[in-house]
């Protein structure tokens, strides 16, 4: 089996990965992507692109992606499709496993994001990037005046279904349970004049034709049959989005929420191995803060690497 040394490898090629690859590229550093698939992370399901700066409109996520893909791989990147079952970090040079070789690194960054949890629903799968969202903050804006439903009862529900009260004409919460009494955000949301609340209600089908999601089916504990609404979209927040990190073990530290623990500079408890993007699990799941998270690691990865004691800033960009 190969075995391709590199000073830099990184473990997903999503926004934060990529933009690590292009900084230490730049500076000179062999650096390989290992990419799972380029068309399932959570930028490339995203059907329109509103809110990262400087791009189009029109232009999808899976669009913005690539172009950060060929960019870095323009300033040197080696970019290679490939499925990571195991890291051993315990060593100077991390060591990083593929069916398809063996891949040894100065420095290893996590960034495989956050994409972990299974589809929960029947039709969820189906329509991923078609009505079905995991982000208001990334999508609400595109339901501005039509109606939405938002499932689960944990507090990214609740706080993701406030922004969708700016923009839906109404939305429809869905919770298998009652919240709990002191839960001030939940009754705060209840109260707002566009939310319907569906206490005490499973989730049963989101349907939808070629065109996206057009209603779901849900069933309450208090009714005997099943009952259709009519919504334009689904937000699922079953239980949050679970970071990717199985293929880690206990190498490096996890927070309570399962995402890793990193410093101001992305370093992971591991000496050489940091970890950008949404395997961190932060509060803000968007691409402009996994571009910001690469470009952090990747000039702290910089100084380590050449034993510098200041951040070297490349402003010129020619």
């Amino acid at each position: 089996m190969e075995t391709i040394e590199a000073d830099v490898v990184i473990v997903g090629g999503g926004p934060a990965g990529c933009t690590c690859a292009l900084y230490t590229s730049r500076a000179d550093l062999k650096t390989v992507i290992l990419d799972k698939n380029p068309a399932v992370g959570a930028l490339a399901i995203t059907h329109q692109i509103a809110n990262y700066p400087g791009v189009p409109t029109d232009m999808s996520g899976e669009d913005l992606l690539a172009l950060m893909r060929d960019q870095a791989v323009q300033y040197g990147t080696d970019y290679r499709r490939a499925q990571v079952f195991g890291v051993d970090v315990n060593d100077e040079w991390k060591t990083v496993y593929t069916p398809e070789g063996t891949f040894k690194g100065r420095a290893l960054v996590l960034a495989s994001g956050a994409m972990g949890r299974p589809a929960s629903f029947k039709g969820e799968a189906d329509f991923l990037g078609k009505g079905v969202s995991y982000c208001a903050t990334c999508d609400g804006a595109f339901y501005r005046g039509k109606e939405v439903a938002v499932v689960g009862i944990n507090k990214e529900a609740i706080e993701e279904a406030q922004v969708l009260t700016k923009f839906a004409s109404m939305v429809h919460w869905i919770t298998s349970n009652e919240p709990k009494d002191d839960d001030f955000h939940a009754k705060d949301l209840i109260a707002q004049s566009n939310v319907k609340h569906w206490n005490r209600t499973r989730m049963m089908e989101i349907q939808g034709n070629e065109s996206g999601v057009t209603g779901i089916q849900i069933k309450p504990r208090s009714q005997d049959e099943l009952e259709s609404i009519s919504v334009e979209g689904v937000f699922v927040y079953m239980t949050g989005s679970k970071p990717i990190t199985d293929f880690l073990g206990d190498q490096v530290a996890f927070k309570e929420d399962g995402g890793v623990v990193v410093d101001d500079f992305m370093a992971t408890t591991s000496e050489g191995v940091w970890a950008i993007g949404d395997i961190r699990n932060t509060p803000f799941k968007q691409a402009v803060v996994a571009a910001s998270d690469g470009c952090i690691a990747a000039m702290a990865i910089d100084r380590f690497l050449n034993s510098r004691k200041i951040i070297r800033v490349d402003w010129v960009h020619s």
